[in-house]
């Protein structure tokens, strides 16, 4: 399917298809082959005569009539009758047999069906004539003739005629599609023995008919059977203009199901691994539900890049995407080592109604760290891609049991740090959970629940095993699993009651108990002869099984206080604001206490001259869960949240008369935490965040800070002969000494995506979105978007902007930094079929762009796409021009020409 050459192989299946169901191929002829030649009786409508013959029926006076008319004659000898209908009149001429149908016109035989403005029928000679209105300025007009035999597709045409007895016809110019090929223009002539003969017939990726059909090759003469197309001369035509680009003649079996061949490669020089040959391939279609691509790009500095993709979709079951790759690449000098590169990328989704209750998804995406700056035939101009810092798989299984509180969840994930080039894996993960339940409250209660009835209950019990960032060079070693693998289980049980208190209070209370297992632990030791602060202990594994319990008490009471100030006059009529306070206690023991067993002390030996040193540590700090925190806790936590909004005047526009509520603050936090268990520095840090939205929700704000309420001192060192400054805090309120609490960082963020529907919102329509409601072409289409997101522009939206400006400012005494940028990403039609993308970031402190600008041009050639990726300069300075087909099955049918970021002369 994506060679080139089966472009015949397609058309000429297509047109016996096509044919051998009565539809027909279709024919690329003049004007006047197309002209028939009026008659004076049978066609006195068209030629606007007078009243017909006495001889013909009438209906009030008229020649003509409305009813639906049996055609079949006596003893023709057909199978089937042949039914016709029109909208406007029809008119039979029984001394020459002749049948008119006028305005809408339909014939319908066996499996045949026939729509078109004219139709003729010919009971004598068994024949059936249509067309539509003649358009000499348009060539075609409206009324086409659309005909459908079986099964088949529809396919229309300037006109034909077939024999309903002998199921011989032809049919000028037609047009009809199938499996995002088109066929049109041309004559197609129907043989017996389910043959066709066609002339010159345009076969093309292209939607628009002829004559305006961009590009396709043009088949001037063949013939199709069952089994095998025999095709004469063939050669490439775009706009009309022939291209010397031709065959003589063309012999093809005709496949029953999908056609495999070879992808076409493209060809140029790299500056450092020299001349290529990119993306050479083999495509297997395997059947209708899955197929498989191999490519391959060859280097002459003997660097070579292998990859297999597989596709596969089961409508109404799941839908998925397979790629495997594999890289080798030189970028030193001859004899220097190669480095080798892989990655596997996987996304598998499950229709929802395929098995209630149960789910089942993936998406993978895992490799080294280096391959998408090494992998030249991938898309090198993708900067998420490029400048991406992780990479991220999960594989999820999920289990629902109906009628019960009980759910069960099991993953694989993947996790992977490209800048220390280090992965963690869960080999697997697991969740049961049970939903929280009311014990106290009986299922046939009748009135209202009592206090102890909404006690609530809730379970949850994880487990995993882990690897965590292990480098890249150390994952498949012998040691890994062995020696780092981690794992461990941990058991929640939440408890909690809420009521009302004193009719505008709400009380709540209850406790959480954690318990962990796990199958090792550490201990640390020094070595013998140890020198204070100049060594680090030395940490055993010890294997066993260990168990770590603890819990936390809490309690809590909050109301909601609301104010509100009337106005008068203007359209400002009132603003609200509420009040939410909230006072919460909680509790929970020192759990570093050597009596738990949790802790321990790691001594060095003491030697003279040189003191001893030691080290406290939690035999757990290295388990995949933790173990218990230490230090007891016991003190009150406060919090207020406040909201404001303003009620104004409807519009003069607004026919509803209701006021309207415009948000001013939609969220301003303040919290802290007084812990009268510890000795010092009781009050934590006081923690502040809002957000709002302006013009109308469409400009999005964020903010948050934190404060330290204690004084803080700047003492000074001397390290290595230079004074160096550090600061203390000292217990000691700030605000007692006058000063406000020192500001220790501040972020605030500002967001809006902007488009024509932002100021004139659309009504959604309600759309079954599901796998189970897409046909096999928007599947097939959704699929190669999921493949590739950056290949999809939306040439109905005008244009898009989005703007993020982020501030952020920290201040550690001593020193403080501020960042200041803005983001801007978006597109525009500059015409209908021009569209401009753009994508940058401005440093607004240093005063200039980012050197991971883009932009990207695109032009809409109807079944032809131009794309044009332009970086202007930096460290991934380059462009990419690309020429392709829009058809998903001709994926691979492209121009291309590139300059590749890493010929630049700071690639490492």
């Amino acid at each position: 399917m994506k060679l080139v050459s089966l472009f015949f192989l397609f058309a000429i299946i297509l047109i016996a298809s096509v044919a051998a169901s009565a539809n027909s191929a279709h024919g690329k002829t003049s004007a006047k082959d197309t002209i028939i030649k009026l008659d004076s009786v049978r066609d006195r409508k068209l030629l606007k005569l007078k009243k017909p013959a006495k001889d013909a029926k009438t209906i009030n006076g008229t020649g003509y009539s409305k009813a639906q008319r049996d055609t079949t004659p006596k003893g023709s000898g057909l199978k089937s009758i042949i039914r016709a209908t029109a909208e406007d009149s029809s008119y039979t001429d029984r001394v020459n047999r002749l049948s008119y149908l006028y305005g809408n016109a339909k014939v319908v035989y066996e499996d045949f069906e026939l729509n078109a403005e004219y139709i003729r029928i010919d009971e004598k000679n068994h024949l059936i004539f249509a067309r539509g209105i003649i358009d000499p300025k348009k060539r075609y007009g409206p009324g086409r003739p659309i005909s459908k035999s079986g099964s088949e597709k529809p396919v229309k045409s300037d006109s034909l005629m077939f024999n309903y007895d002998t199921k011989k016809g032809k049919i000028w110019n037609p047009a009809t599609e199938q499996d995002g090929n088109y066929i049109s223009g041309g004559l197609a002539k129907v043989l017996p023995h389910d043959e066709v003969a066609y002339r010159n017939v345009i076969f093309s990726t292209c939607a628009l008919p002829f004559p305006d059909t961009h590009f396709g090759i043009v088949i001037t003469k063949g013939i199709g059977q069952k089994s095998r197309i025999i095709s004469g001369p063939a050669y490439l035509e775009v706009e009309g203009v022939p291209l010397p680009f031709a065959i003589p003649f063309g012999f093809f079996p005709k496949p029953n199901t999908r056609t495999s061949g070879v992808i076409l490669p493209t060809f140029g020089e790299d500056q450092k691994l020299g001349f290529y040959l990119r993306n050479l391939g083999y495509y297997v279609g395997i059947n209708d539900n899955i197929d498989i691509t191999f490519m391959a790009s060859l280097y002459s500095k003997g660097s070579y890049e292998l990859s297999a993709n597989s596709r596969y979709l089961k409508r109404y079951k799941y839908g998925g995407n397979l790629t495997l790759s594999y890289g080798s690449h030189n970028y030193g000098l001859v004899g220097d080592p190669a480095r080798k590169d892989f990655n596997i990328t996987w996304s598998h989704s499950q229709d929802p109604n395929a098995h209630p209750g149960t789910t089942f998804s993936a998406s993978v995406n895992a490799g080294t760290s280096s391959f998408y700056q090494s992998t030249r035939a991938q898309d090198s101009y993708n900067l998420q891609s490029l400048t991406q810092n992780n990479l991220r798989s999960s594989i999820n299984y999920g289990k629902t049991w109906a009628g019960t509180p009980f759910n069960l969840n099991v993953s694989l994930g993947h996790s992977q740090d490209l800048t220390k080039k280090t992965v963690t894996l869960e080999l697997p993960t697991f969740s049961f959970n049970m939903a929280t339940i009311s014990p106290f409250d009986p299922k046939d209660r009748v009135g209202e629940q009592k206090w102890y009835q909404k006690l609530n209950v809730g379970y949850s019990l994880v487990g995993t095993n882990k690897i965590n960032n292990v480098p890249e060079s150390e994952l498949f070693s012998k040691n890994t699993l062995t020696k780092r693998l981690q794992n461990g289980f941990q058991h929640t049980i939440p408890v909690s009651l809420n009521i009302n208190a004193f009719k505008y209070f709400q009380f709540s209370t209850g406790g959480n108990y954690v318990e962990r297992w796990y199958f090792q632990s550490i201990r640390k030791s020094f070595d013998r002869g140890s020198i204070n602060g100049s060594l680090t202990p030395i940490t055993d594994t010890v294997p066993g099984f260990a168990r770590a319990g603890e819990y936390s008490l809490n309690a809590g009471v909050s109301t909601k206080v609301y104010s509100t100030i009337q106005f008068k006059k203007g359209n400002l009529k009132a603003i609200r604001t509420t009040t939410t306070p909230q006072l919460s206690f909680s509790y929970r023991p020192d759990f570093g206490d050597p009596s738990y067993g949790y802790y321990r002390t790691a001594v060095s030996t003491a030697s003279v001259p040189y003191p001893y040193t030691s080290q406290r540590y939690s035999i757990f700090e290295q388990s995949v869960y933790g173990g218990p925190s230490s230090g007891k806790q016991a003190g009150i936590g406060f919090s207020l949240d406040n909201t404001i909004e303003a009620k104004v005047k409807p519009k003069s526009t607004d026919t509803s008369g209701v006021d309207r509520k415009v948000p001013i603050l939609q969220g301003l936090s303040l919290s802290t935490f007084y812990n009268f268990a510890a000795d010092s520095l009781k009050l934590s840090n006081i923690s502040l965040s809002g957000h709002t939205s302006i013009l109308n929700q469409k400009i999005n704000i964020n903010f948050s800070g934190t404060f330290d309420p204690y004084s803080t001192l700047i003492r000074d060192s001397i390290t290595n002969g230079s004074v160096q400054n550090y600061i203390r805090r000292v217990n000691r309120l700030s605000i007692r000494d006058g000063k406000f609490p020192t500001l220790q960082n501040f972020n605030m963020s500002m967001s809006a995506s902007l488009n024509p529907s932002t100021f004139r919102p659309k009504q959604q329509q309600n759309v079954n979105g599901t796998m189970a409601a897409m046909n096999p072409d928007q599947a097939q289409r959704l699929a190669l978007i999921n493949s590739d997101p950056s290949a999809y522009v939306d040439f109905n939206v005008p244009w898009n902007l989005s703007v993020n400006y982020s501030f952020n400012y920290q201040n550690n005494i001593i020193s403080s930094n501020v960042t200041n940028t803005i983001m801007l990403s978006g597109d525009v039609s500059i015409t209908q079929k021009w569209k401009v993308q753009y994508n940058t970031t401005y440093d607004v402190r240093a005063g200039k762009l980012s050197s991971a600008t883009s932009f990207a041009i695109y032009r809409d050639l109807h079944c032809w796409d131009l794309s044009i990726q332009w970086l202007p300069f930096g460290y991934y300075k380059s462009y990419n021009v690309t020429l392709k087909v829009k058809a998903s099955i001709l994926q691979d049918l492209k121009l291309s020409k590139r300059n590749d970021y890493t010929n630049n002369q700071s690639f490492q």
